[in-house]
C-alpha cells in the first residue's frame, strides 16, 4: 500500500543524498558542504531525477537556520573579539563595504535594480565561519595572531549580518521588494520601529533570559537525564527564536542567536554545545540541501561572464580589500595574506541572506543561482589558496605567538 508522505520523502532524499555526496566530497578532499549543495541540486526542480518537496524543504531549512544561528551565538566570544577589536571591527566593516560596492557594481553592469544589487553585494561580502575554522585548524593557525584576527573579523561580519537580517524586512519595500505592510511610514520611523523591537527583545533576553535559561538548564541537569538536557537545549533554541518572531516581531535568526549567546555565558555552555551538535548538524545539512534545490545549473552556461565576475568579487576583490586594510593597520604580509585567504569564500550567511532576499522579492532566481555557484567555486578554491600561502610565506605557519 502506497502512502503519500512528502515530508518523509524529502527527509530521506535530502539526508540520504547529502550523506552520499558529502562522503564523495570528503574523499576528494573537499568540504562536505559541497556535497550537501550538490545533493540539493539533484533533488531540486531544475535537474532530472528524484524531486523533493520544495515548500517542506524550506520549512526544514528554517529550523536549520535557527539551529545554525543558535550555534553561532553559542560560540560567540566577546573576549576573542575584544582582544583584536582595533583591527577586527574597522577591518570587517570596511571590507563588507568594499565587497558590497563591488557586488553592486557587478549587478549594475548586468542591469539589475539597485535593491537587488545591494542584497547581492552583501551576500558576497561575508565569509563562511565553517570553512574558515576548518582552514585555520588544518594549518594550526587558530592560536596565532593572524588566526585570532581572522576569528574576530568573522565575529564582526556575523554580527553585521545579524543586524542586516533584522533591518532588511523593514527596508524591503523601499528597496523594490515586497513591502512589510507599514504603508506610508517614513524610512526613519520604520528603522526606528525595527530597532525598538530589537531593543525590547534584547532587554528582555538580558533581564529575563539570562536568569531563566541557565536556571531551567540547572534544574534539568539535576534530573541526571541526558535526554532531557538535550531536549531542554533544543526547546530553548527553537522556543526563543519562535517567541522573538511572534512576540517581538524580530527574525528567527536574531532570536536563536541571542538564545545561544545567553547560554554561552552559563556554566552549561560547553555541554549544551556538545549535546545539541548532532541535531544542529542534521538540520544544517537540510538547510544546505534546500539551498542547492534553488540552484539552476543552467546559469553556468547561460551567464558565464556574470559567474566569473561573481567569483572574482569573492576570491580577488574581497581578499585584496582585506589584505590592503590589514596592511594599512601596520601588520606584516604574512598576517595580511592569511586574513585575505581566510575571507576568499562565502557560505552559510550568504545563503541565509539570499533566502531572505528571495522571500522579500528583492533577489531574482538568477542572482540566487550566482550566489550559490560563487559559494561552490570559492569554497573549492579556498584550500589551494591556503596551501599556496603557507608555501610562499613560511612565516605564516604556526611559529608565531603573541
Amino acid at each position: 500500500m502506497h502512502h503519500d508522505t512528502p515530508l518523509l520523502t524529502t527527509l530521506v532524499l535530502g539526508l540520504g543524498l547529502a550523506y552520499l555526496f558529502g562522503m564523495l566530497a570528503q574523499r576528494c578532499r573537499m568540504p562536505p558542504l559541497i556535497g550537501y549543495l550538490c545533493a540539493g541540486i539533484i533533488v531540486g526542480p531544475f535537474t532530472p531525477g528524484p524531486l523533493a518537496n520544495q515548500a517542506l524543504a524550506n520549512e526544514l531549512a528554517e529550523v536549520g537556520v535557527i539551529l545554525l544561528m543558535f550555534g553561532v551565538g553559542l560560540h560567540f566570544s566577546l573576549k576573542d573579539l575584544l582582544s583584536v577589536k582595533k583591527i577586527a571591527i574597522p577591518g570587517a566593516v570596511l571590507q563588507i563595504a568594499c565587497a558590497t560596492a563591488l557586488g553592486m557594481g557587478l549587478a549594475w553592469a548586468m542591469g539589475w535594480p539597485s535593491g537587488e544589487g545591494l542584497v547581492f553585494g552583501l551576500a558576497l561580502s561575508v565569509a563562511s565561519t565553517v570553512v574558515l575554522l576548518k582552514a585555520l585548524q588544518k594549518y594550526e593557525l587558530e592560536q596565532t595572531p593572524q588566526g585570532r584576527i581572522a576569528i574576530g573579523w568573522l565575529i564582526v561580519e556575523d554580527l553585521a549580518m545579524v543586524l542586516i537580517l533584522v533591518l532588511l524586512p523593514a527596508l524591503a519595500g523601499l528597496l523594490g521588494g515586497t513591502s512589510s505592510g507599514h504603508g506610508d511610514v517614513a524610512l526613519g520611523q520604520l528603522i526606528l520601529m525595527t530597532l525598538l523591537k530589537v531593543a525590547a527583545f534584547v532587554t528582555f533576553m538580558l533581564v529575563v533570559g539570562r536568569r531563566v535559561i541557565p536556571w531551567v538548564l540547572e534544574k534539568t541537569v539535576w534530573t541526571g537525564s541526558r535526554e532531557l538536557f538535550r531536549l531542554g537545549v533544543l526547546a530553548i533554541a527553537l522556543g526563543v527564536a519562535y517567541g522573538a518572531a511572534h512576540l517581538f516581531g524580530v527574525s528567527f535568526a536574531l532570536g536563536a542567536f541571542f538564545a545561544g549567546m545567553v547560554l554561552a555565558e552559563s556554566e552549561f555552555s560547553h555541554r549544551a554545545a556538545e549535546e545539541s551538535l548532532p541535531l544542529r548538524d542534521a538540520f544544517a545539512v537540510l538547510f544546505f540541501v534546500s539551498v542547492g534545490m534553488l540552484f539552476n545549473p543552467a546559469i553556468i552556461l547561460e551567464q558565464p561572464l556574470a559567474l566569473l565576475g561573481t567569483v572574482l568579487v569573492i576570491v580577488v576583490g574581497k581578499s585584496l580589500a582585506a589584505w590592503g586594510i590589514v596592511r594599512l593597520y601596520g601588520y606584516n604580509n604574512a598576517v595580511a595574506s592569511t586574513i585575505a585567504a581566510s575571507l576568499a569564500q562565502i557560505g552559510e550567511f550568504s545563503f541565509i541572506l539570499a533566502s531572505m532576499g528571495m522571500a522579500l522579492g528583492l533577489l531574482s532566481t538568477d542572482a540566487n543561482a550566482l550566489i550559490i555557484a560563487g559559494a561552490l567555486l570559492s569554497i573549492l578554491l579556498n584550500p589551494p589558496l591556503f596551501s599556496i600561502l603557507t608555501r610562499l610565506l613560511p612565516e605564516s605557519k604556526p611559529a608565531e605567538a603573541s
